[in-house]
Order: structure tokens, then sequence, then C-alpha cells
């Protein structure tokens, strides 16, 4: 059972940066794939990134790529999103998630986060 803990969120400006944390504990946090997901009210939990258990493979969302990096330190079993040229269209809250298959963009991650609300003003 692996527990995870999302933070790191707030209230910026278009143009500005944030770096959200997944901390992690409980579990083999090299054993899990990881990847982070965003939601607005209303719509559908969407993907955003993912990394493999040893940081080698990354993925992401067309709608981030080149502006989002997400990267992992498996000797403190934590997950980052670095969110970079934020949006008004990344407004979400956003949601770690841990898998032991690599699942990329599926939704059915074993654990998730609480989630962190991240608000970017125009």
């Amino acid at each position: 059972q692996v527990q995870l803990v999302d933070s790191g969120g707030g209230l910026v400006q278009g143009g500005d940066s944030l770096r959200l944390t997944c901390a992690a504990s409980g579990g083999t946090f090299i054993r899990y794939h990881m990847g982070w997901f965003r939601q607005v009210p209303g719509k559908e939990r969407e993907f955003v990134a993912a990394i493999s258990w040893s940081g080698g493979s990354t993925y992401y969302s067309s709608s981030v790529k080149g502006r989002f990096t997400i990267s992992r330190d498996n000797a403190k079993s934590a997950v980052y999103l670095q969110m970079n040229d934020l949006q008004p269209e990344d407004t979400a809250v956003y949601y770690c998630a841990a898998t032991t298959r690599w699942l990329v963009t599926d939704l059915r991650y074993d654990y998730w986060g609480q989630g962190t609300q991240v608000t970017v003003s125009s």
C-alpha cells in the first residue's frame, strides 16, 4: 500500500513557474511508475506526464510538452512536476498517481494523491 501526498500548488500569474511535489510512503517506491494528471470541475481527469520507475522514460501530453518536466528522486521517494510558462488553461487540481504497470496515459493507476490546486491568472 502506497500513500501519496501532493503539494506545491498555488496561485500564479501567466508565464510564471511552479514545482509540484509528490511524496510517497508505505511502499517500495522503485516498483512504481509515476504519473501526473489534472482535473477541472465538470471535466474528466486528463493525463499530464508520466515517468518510468528508473526515470529513464518520460511521456507528456501534447498540451504541456516543452513547458513541463517530470522527474523523480528514488532516494527521497518523490516525484516532481516542474511547470514553466504557465497559462490560464493549466488551471486545475493536479494529482500524482502510482502504478506497477507502464500505463502512461491510462487512468487505471493503483494509487492517487489527494491533489493540489494550481490557479493561473491572466
